[in-house]
């Protein structure tokens, strides 16, 4: 029999793609869901409620691996207090209720492998290089990010090998981040935001995919590794190849910082800094990553 996988987060951006690639690899798939879903030929629907900290334990317990995607999105909505309290809660409940389970029925998984990000470096812009081995920033990205991995650490402490994907800008057709600026630069309307010399680590959702593809079927890797290409693509120089895609020259001024904090508030944080990231570690794995250059990258996502 085929080895099985169970998704959180599986009805979301990556989690729909990375259903596909890991059923092509040969897995099968299931997925824990809040609606109740009627199973098809490749995948099996698991009832759960965070709310109600339920969780179908047969989900778990018939799992060879577990991937944890779901979490609130970073950037939907203005950080406020009891948004904040959302975006750390909807990432550590799933794993306290899967740890619960696992516990209780002193079940091994052959891993468990957990989505992070790149924010656990901070909220600033420097030129330095983020390793893993980069001590996590105390501002609410950091801080978030680090105490999600200290959630899937204790699945860890079972004796379960866990490994962490901190993942960057996820590039991909009409979802994740371009669904967000893609409309303004199609309608001819990107803009550089803030300095522009802020990086913006990223990567496509192929490479993504299949970065979480190879940490399900190599059991040498655990812990944390960056998903982010290395080639120091900063907002200014993103902005700039989006709106030549479409066929012109950015043409509005830089939108300052003191507008985005105005709309954004605290979240502005998000799109105003950013640093340089390390793909070394995953690259020793033998990892080569199909999308190294921007302009393809934007091309393959956009047509």
């Amino acid at each position: 029999m085929a080895q099985n996988v169970l998704l959180t987060g599986g009805s979301g951006f990556i989690g729909k793609h990375l259903t596909n690639v890991l059923i092509q690899a040969g897995y099968s798939v299931s997925v824990l869901s809040r609606s109740h879903k009627k199973n098809t030929t490749e995948i099996t629907y698991y009832k759960w409620d965070l709310n109600k900290n339920y969780i179908d334990e047969n989900a778990v317990l018939n799992a060879d691996f577990v991937i944890h995607l779901a979490g609130e999105g970073i950037v939907e909505k203005r950080w406020t207090e009891k948004r904040k309290k959302a975006i750390l809660e909807s990432r550590i409940k799933p794993i306290d209720l899967i740890f619960s389970v696992l516990e209780k029925n002193n079940k091994k998984l052959n891993a468990f492998i957990s989505a992070s990000g790149v924010g656990i470096y901070g909220a600033v812009t420097s030129h330095k290089i983020c390793t893993e081995e980069t001590p996590a920033a105390n501002d609410f990205l950091g801080t978030t990010c680090q105490i999600w991995e200290n959630a899937a650490d204790k699945i860890g402490a079972l004796g379960i090998r866990t490994v962490k994907i901190r993942t960057a800008i996820v590039l991909g057709k009409d979802e994740g981040f371009l669904k967000k600026v893609n409309p303004n630069f199609k309608a001819g309307f990107g803009a550089v935001l803030g300095s522009g010399k802020q990086y913006l680590p990223w990567i496509h959702i192929e490479d993504l995919s299949q970065i979480y593809c190879k940490a399900v079927s190599n059991d040498q890797m655990h812990g944390p590794y960056n998903a982010a290409v290395t080639d120091n693509t900063t907002n200014s120089r993103f902005s700039k190849i989006l709106a030549s895609l479409y066929g012109y020259t950015i043409w509005l001024p830089k939108i300052p910082p003191f507008i985005l904090k105005i709309v954004l508030g605290e979240m502005s944080e998000a799109v105003l800094t950013g640093q340089r990231v390390s793909s070394e570690k995953i690259q020793k794995t033998g990892f080569e990553f199909q999308f190294t250059d921007l302009e393809k990258a934007l091309i393959a996502s956009i047509h």
